[in-house]
């Protein structure tokens, strides 16, 4: 582990490779799993905010479980989560016509239509960052459906910390991780 400020950073984020390809896994980790996207403070307030702006790009089934049950639940966990469809789409799901699943809040924020990304859970995908007393667990989450994107990183030398820059950096600082990088690029010298 490699420790930064309050956080513990799993050496995962700087050996493994990962390099997300839609093309093969069509979105699957929006679908798999056994609750919705985690949420964090804030979160759900942006939902029900942004939520009129993304109404139309979810699907009949996602908008009658929202109606019933809100933009979020709380799981068996105590997780507050995003809402899920038939037992597995998150609710804010949208399928592209070549059924690919993407997400339709990033998709209105790429169009501009609304200021919020998406859930930090989300953008942080495949690393999971767990609260203790303390301290944060940063962990990068073995999936099986996650398989190609693990092997096309390899191909093009992608390593799980370098694909997740962006929302890194939004999570936790640019010095944050401007020391994880300093800290991978002299781990990988050795």
């Amino acid at each position: 582990m490699i420790q930064i400020n309050d956080t513990l950073v799993s050496f995962d984020l700087i050996e493994r490779h990962f390099l997300c390809e839609l093309s093969l896994c069509k979105g699957i980790c929006c679908v798999e799993g056994d609750s919705g996207a985690p949420l964090e403070e804030g979160e759900e307030e942006a939902l029900q905010r942004i939520l009129p702006v993304v109404w139309d790009d979810l699907s009949p089934e996602a908008q009658e479980v929202i109606a019933r049950q809100g933009v979020s639940y709380t799981d068996v966990e105590g997780e507050t989560v995003t809402p899920i469809v038939n037992g597995k789409d998150c609710a804010f799901t949208c399928y592209d016509a070549s059924g690919v699943c993407k997400c339709a809040i990033e998709k209105a924020y790429r169009e501009k239509r609304i200021d919020f990304y998406k859930p930090m859970s989300c953008h942080l995908y495949p690393v999971r960052v767990k609260c203790y007393t303390g301290f944060r667990a940063v962990n990068f989450d073995r999936w099986d459906i996650c398989k190609a994107a693990g092997l096309l990183g390899e191909k093009k030398g992608m390593l799980v910390y370098q694909f997740l820059k962006e929302p890194l950096i939004r999570k936790f600082g640019q010095g944050w991780y401007d020391y994880l990088e300093l800290f991978a690029k002299e781990w990988h010298k050795r």
